[in-house]
């Protein structure tokens, strides 16, 4: 029912994105926060940050990290500054936290929205018995899953704020994955992870999952296959087979 391996018995899976459609409102406050940088570094000829970056620098990873691999990417570089820094420090921090600011009002504005298709699937794989943990680079997972009336449906959260507190490495890294799978006391192999990130289906191989999803909300199916993903769907509905 599920469209996993009958080895499989626990589904890690990624929040924006993947669960809800949260990562188009990450990716305008991103836009927002760069673009402003930019603009206040180099003029009104900047160029602007777009969803290439968003894709190759920023999705899927820490804050700090989509922070320090966009600016490498433009030669940029900026002290690290204190995880506490004021919005409008020029540091890694700094830019970081502007950026949760405004996500964090675009979020209060709008609302977190699940997908349909990912609430039922979050039931099929509940009713199989599966285990489930979300596992997010954001700091705000909690925030998100219970907006999105998802919280019911998870044994085990792996965000940002556990990242940090337990010094794990960010995705590509398969370090916060395999925080997930210990949490909920499974082997990587007998674990399916699920990601709409090239940096998280690229976590997901590294870590040895026994099956990886990518889920294509992007248009970058092929990019997705090429980082890991064992499949790739439009929308985790596809994957059940009474669709």
């Amino acid at each position: 029912m599920t469209g996993l391996p009958e080895t499989i018995t626990a589904c890690l899976f990624d929040l924006d994105g993947v669960l809800t459609g949260t990562a188009v409102l990450h990716r305008e406050a991103w836009k927002r926060t760069f673009d402003e940088f930019l603009r206040t570094r180099d003029g009104a000829g900047f160029a602007e940050f777009t969803d290439h970056d968003y894709a190759a620098y920023v999705d899927g990873r820490p804050r700090a990290d989509g922070v320090r691999e966009f600016l490498r990417s433009r030669e940029i570089v900026l002290p690290e500054g204190e995880p506490d820094d004021p919005v409008d420090d020029p540091t890694v921090n700094g830019v970081g936290n502007r950026k949760n600011e405004l996500v964090l009002k675009i979020i209060d504005e709008r609302g977190v929205n699940p997908y349909p298709g990912s609430v039922r699937y979050l039931e099929a794989v509940k009713a199989a018995g599966l285990r489930i943990a979300v596992v997010t680079s954001s700091a705000n997972g909690a925030k998100v899953l219970d907006g999105g009336d998802l919280s019911k449906f998870v044994e085990a959260r792996i965000d940002g704020i556990v990242i940090r507190e337990q010094h794990l490495n960010g995705k590509p890294a398969p370090d916060s994955f395999l925080a997930g799978a210990a949490a909920l006391g499974v082997e990587p192999a007998h674990a399916a992870v699920f990601e709409d990130a090239q940096s998280g289906v690229q976590a997901g191989k590294a870590g040895g999952f026994g099956y990886v999803v990518g889920v294509n909300r992007a248009d970058q199916a092929a990019e997705l296959r090429a980082h890991g993903a064992d499949i790739v769907v439009d929308d985790l509905a596809d994957l059940l087979e009474d669709r």
